[in-house]
């Protein structure tokens, strides 16, 4: 019995779920005890409320953008203009609802009121084109990285310090409020559950099909294992790599367009910012390693952006500062580092040895 829990002990720790869901659990059990009702779930028109519930709600756009950011760090890379893309994507879509509106006047303000579903464009393009626009930034980010041969941080930089700069362009620097109600209902739609936990769990399948039901995951994994032994293999790297990058992108399209009308609002310097930080810190929460490639897990990475957004919601709901939330999230990225170090990890599988040992000798 001793030696079959020490086996099942070891198991569980190299499961690259493990941590992630440890430290889920570990957040929701502190809500449990110190936030009086933080469980709490109330139903009200048919649509379920509470502070789990925002967390799901509220953690979907890091989750989508998890699912790309997983498969380029599973590359060896790394896209620090996901936000930028967000941003992009929100001012496109805002702009083909109503173009007139950078002219600082609406054609006919009482329209608005009258039709909320008013839109410019055909609300199918409205969301397919800023998609189609997020997928092309991301396919930029490959082709320099796969191509050219530029590093993956400084070929990114470029579009994350150019992006907002693109996405006010685009909107003539103004904040876009969104009246269209169909567009509205990506963010803050409900059946039941938020719709955007909908969109997440789509994106999800989507990315699990791609890279757990064909070759693709196997490509990415040994491209970030050794790009050049993929080559020589018959891999074509750079394809797999702009594929990556160009997912990225497609998913950062998706978070942009939930964000933008969660809050009825497009304001290209807000929308995704920082989100790149948060995407990055869910993977290496989700234990794919950066810098290395390698294996990944999209489910660790989905339970590593519900780790960031639990701990958001946890520490508010704790009278914690909106403005010392950053902080926050600095203490977790420290502890994140601290349970991936080879002598955490070391100590944690020596966990079920030692008990081992302890039940013997009685």
């Amino acid at each position: 019995m001793n030696v079959s829990f020490a086996r099942t002990w070891s198991k569980l720790t190299e499961s690259m779920l493990f941590l992630p869901i440890a430290a889920l659990l570990m957040i929701l059990a502190f809500d449990l005890f110190a936030i009086p009702g933080f469980f709490r779930l109330e139903l009200k028109d048919g649509h379920l409320f509470g502070s789990v519930i925002d967390i799901l709600r509220n953690g979907s756009p890091t989750v989508i953008l998890a699912m790309g950011m997983t498969l380029v760090i599973a590359t060896g890379g790394v896209d620090l203009s996901v936000g930028a893309v967000m941003a992009i994507a929100s001012s496109v879509a805002c702009i083909m609802i109503n173009p007139t509106i950078t002219g600082m006047a609406l054609t006919d303000p009482g329209l608005f009121l009258k039709d909320p579903q008013y839109s410019w464009a055909p609300l199918w393009m409205v969301i397919v084109v800023p998609l189609i626009i997020a997928s092309l930034c991301g396919m930029w980010n490959g082709m320099l990285v796969s191509y050219w041969r530029i590093q993956p941080m400084v070929a990114t930089l470029v579009l994350m310090i150019a992006g907002r700069g693109i996405a006010q362009l685009v909107t003539n620097a103004i904040k876009i409020i969104i009246f269209n109600d169909t567009y509205a209902y990506l963010g803050n739609g409900w059946i039941i559950l938020p719709f955007s936990l909908y969109i997440a769990t789509a994106v999800f399948l989507t990315a699990w099909l791609l890279t757990r039901r064909t070759a693709i995951g196997l490509f990415v994994e040994s491209v970030g294992i050794n790009f050049r032994s993929s080559y020589y293999s018959g891999i074509n790297e750079r394809r797999i790599k702009l594929f990556a990058y160009t997912f990225c992108g497609f998913c950062a399209g998706i978070a942009g367009l939930i964000a933008t009308s969660a809050i009825r609002t497009s304001d290209a310097n807000q929308i995704g910012l920082y989100t790149e930080l948060d995407a990055i810190l869910a993977v290496v929460i989700g234990g794919t390693l950066m810098g290395t490639g390698g294996r990944f897990s999209l489910l660790g990475s989905a339970i590593g952006g519900l780790v960031i957004q639990a701990t958001i919601t946890s520490m508010l709901s704790f009278g914690v500062p909106a403005s010392a939330i950053t902080a926050v999230k600095a203490v977790v990225v420290i502890v994140v580092i601290l349970l991936y170090s080879e002598q955490a990890q070391k100590f944690i599988r020596g966990v079920g040895s030692v008990t081992m040992r302890g039940e013997a000798a009685r």
